[in-house]
């Protein structure tokens, strides 16, 4: 998801700081990341920077650390990861931001909207968003791709190719 946020970002104009680790960051540079921070050497939430919008995929950090590093109006969207962190931040946030202007919040599933498919499918096309995939499994060797998966070993999206027979 991170990979697909960064270009997304960038083809609507916004200067994106990506946070990983060390592997991944000529990755994210690769798909246009202005900057990048290896979390394994910085801690981005005590770099004294401040950032408009946080998308953050693997959420383990507290509403504390989002606030330190938040602007006076900046949003924090939590996708994924520790769902009794993302439940505790939730139910801070009131607490916390009562007197800023700042948001925090989930995304939740919605039907897939038309008009945001068809933007993806453009830029898809066009060669403006592209997948990074790291490697492809036969459906056979599905459990050693969700091993390989579980071990943080992927750089991109894995992919599980499932063949077809003559009579499909």
């Amino acid at each position: 998801m991170g990979t697909f946020a960064v270009q997304l970002a960038k083809h609507f104009g916004a200067e994106v700081t990506a946070v990983d680790s060390t592997k991944k960051l000529d990755m994210l540079r690769s798909v246009g990341a202005d900057y990048v921070i290896d979390y394994t050497q910085e801690d981005f939430t005590r770099s004294g920077q401040h950032y408009d919008l946080i998308l953050d995929v693997v959420v383990h950090r507290s509403i504390f650390d989002y606030k330190r590093v938040l602007s006076p109006s900046g949003i924090v969207v939590m996708v994924g990861g520790d769902l009794s962190l993302i439940l505790l931040n939730t139910l801070l946030k009131p607490l916390i931001f009562r007197t800023r202007s700042n948001d925090l919040g989930l995304v939740p599933w919605k039907p897939n909207d038309t008009e945001d498919l068809t933007l993806l499918k453009e830029l898809f096309e066009a060669g403006k968003v592209v997948p990074i995939i790291d490697r492809r499994f036969p459906l056979s060797e599905l459990p050693e791709a969700l091993r390989y998966l579980e071990e943080g070993r992927a750089l991109g999206k894995v992919v599980i190719s499932v063949a077809q027979t003559d009579a499909q």
